[in-house]
C-alpha cells in the first residue's frame, strides 16, 4: 500500500521529469490521506498540467460521499473491474509526483518506517494514480487513489504492496485517455526496477501526520 508519500527538492525536477510547470507549492515531507497534493494530467491540448487534488477517491456517481469510503489506494490487479474505479482507470489516470514513500515493517513490537527515493534522491517518482471529479451541494471536488501492485525485490522484505511507479517512458501512454484497454494499461504499470529504487529506515516521527521537515527523511541506525 501508499499511506504517506514525500513532495520536495528543486520545483524544476517537475518541469524536467513530467514537462509541466510547478507552480508555487512548499516543500511537503509527510503528505497523508485527506490531503491536497499535486497531481499531474493530460491536457486539453495534448499536453500536461499540474493541479491539486484531494487524496482519498470520491467517484463523480457518490450521492453521499459521508457514507462512502474514500479510498487512498486502489489495486492494479482489480481497479480496471470494480465500479469505484473503473471510469478512472480507462479515462482518467494521473501522474502522482514524489521524491519518496514510506512503508512500515513490524520490528520487535513496534512499526519501523522505512523511506523509498530514487537513488540519491536526484529524481522523482511518478506513481500510476486515478483522478476523478465530484459536484455537490457543497461544491466540487477533485480527488485521487494512488494504484499499488506486488511488491519487487527491493520492497519485499519491507511490505508485500508498493506503489506503482510508470517509468517515464511510459508517461504519454499513461496519461493518454484514448488507451482504454484496461490489459494495456496494466502492461504500462509493470514491475518498477529494484536497482531504481533506495530503502532505508527512518525515525518513527513520520507516524504523526503534523510532523514535517528533512528531518523525516534522515536516515537511522
Amino acid at each position: 500500500m501508499c499511506g504517506r508519500y514525500a513532495l520536495y527538492g528543486p520545483h524544476s525536477r517537475l518541469r524536467e521529469q513530467f514537462g509541466v510547470e510547478p507552480g508555487e507549492f512548499a516543500a511537503r515531507y509527510n503528505i497523508a490521506p485527506s490531503q491536497d497534493a499535486p497531481v499531474i494530467r493530460g491536457g486539453a491540448d495534448g499536453g500536461r498540467e499540474l493541479i491539486l487534488a484531494r487524496w482519498g477517491l470520491l467517484p463523480s456517481w457518490v450521492k453521499e460521499p459521508g457514507r462512502l469510503a474514500q479510498p487512498i489506494n486502489a489495486k492494479l490487479e482489480t481497479a480496471g473491474e470494480k465500479p469505484m474505479f473503473r471510469h478512472a482507470f480507462r479515462r482518467s489516470r494521473v501522474l502522482v509526483p514524489a521524491s519518496g514513500f514510506y512503508e512500515w515493517t513490524p520490528v520487535a513490537g513496534y512499526k519501523q518506517p522505512y523511506f523509498v527515493r530514487p537513488p540519491g534522491g536526484e529524481a522523482l517518482f511518478g506513481f500510476g494514480g486515478l483522478l476523478e471529479h465530484w459536484a455537490g451541494p457543497e461544491g466540487r471536488l477533485l480527488s485521487f487513489s494512488i494504484l499499488t501492485t506486488a511488491a519487487n525485490e527491493a520492497m519485499r522484505p519491507i511490505h508485500e504492496r508498493m506503489p506503482v511507479i510508470i517509468r517515464p517512458e511510459d508517461y504519454a501512454a499513461w496519461l493518454d485517455p484514448g488507451v482504454t484497454d484496461a490489459h494495456l494499461v496494466r502492461e504500462l504499470a509493470g514491475e518498477y526496477p529494484p536497482a531504481a529504487m533506495e530503502v532505508y529506515p527512518v525515525g518513527r516521527a513520520v507516524g504523526n501526520p503534523r510532523a514535517q521537515g528533512p528531518g523525516l527523511i534522515e536516515p537511522i541506525g
